[in-house]
């Protein structure tokens, strides 16, 4: 049967390849800044059958948030919150588009100034408990700008609720994201992959993950003939 979604990713690879080689590899979200974080994940409530939504930890973490196209502010934009939790030798990714909340508007990219908005996986995850999302919510409505050098400056306190859905059902808090001070170099070369470094228990799934797949391949692609 035909895979329409892993069909789209490959078309939109070699557009996106092209735009790597010229942006150090990085085809969409090309400005961003890097901070450290802390994530602190207390559990969901009940059996869902995956560990690491369950325990409570406390992980130190960075956070890249970027702007999806590159347009400069006050433009609005797809905003990106990257997390990377070093957990040990393999990586956790998590790769958080600016959504809407609701059942449906969470599937869905939303145009944002403020970097203090709603972020959605978009993509499912397969796992014991059927297909999940994740999402970061912010602690309280503040203001935060979201080009790079004035996010940076302006990002140590805010704070995201971590929450989980099973497929359309309601969010679910797990956990607790604060944002730190920046890191050396305002946005170093860091490569996120959602679709590779998944939260164990979890599998990157459904047409969002395979048309990431070659989009990421596109990029890393891309990173290497950019020198």
């Amino acid at each position: 049967m035909l895979d329409l979604a892993r069909l789209a990713g490959r078309l939109a690879a070699v557009p996106l390849g092209a735009l790597a080689r010229r942006r150090r590899g990085k085809p969409m979200h090309p400005r961003g800044a890097v901070v450290a974080a802390v994530l602190e994940r207390t559990g969901v409530p009940g059996s869902w059958g995956v560990p690491w939504l369950e325990g409570p930890a406390r992980e130190d973490a960075v956070v890249r948030l970027s702007r999806g196209a590159g347009l400069p502010a006050p433009l609005p934009d797809v905003l990106g919150l990257a997390v990377r939790l070093p957990d040990g030798g393999r990586p956790v990714d998590l790769l958080l588009s600016s959504t809407g909340s609701g059942r449906w508007t969470r599937l869905l990219p939303v145009l944002r100034v403020d970097a203090a908005t709603t972020y959605s996986s978009i993509m499912g995850y397969r796992s014991a408990a059927g297909t999940l999302r994740l999402a970061a919510v912010p602690d309280r409505p503040e203001e935060l700008p979201s080009d790079p050098a004035p996010v940076a400056a302006a990002a140590a306190g805010t704070a995201f609720r971590l929450v989980v859905a099973r497929g359309a059902g309601e969010w679910v808090p797990f956990g607790r994201l604060t944002l730190g001070d920046p890191v050396e170099g305002l946005d170093p070369d860091l490569r996120f992959d959602a679709v590779r470094n998944p939260p164990p228990g979890l599998v990157a799934d459904g047409p969002m993950a395979r048309f990431r797949a070659p989009a990421y391949a596109a990029a890393r692609e891309g990173r290497s003939g950019a020198g």
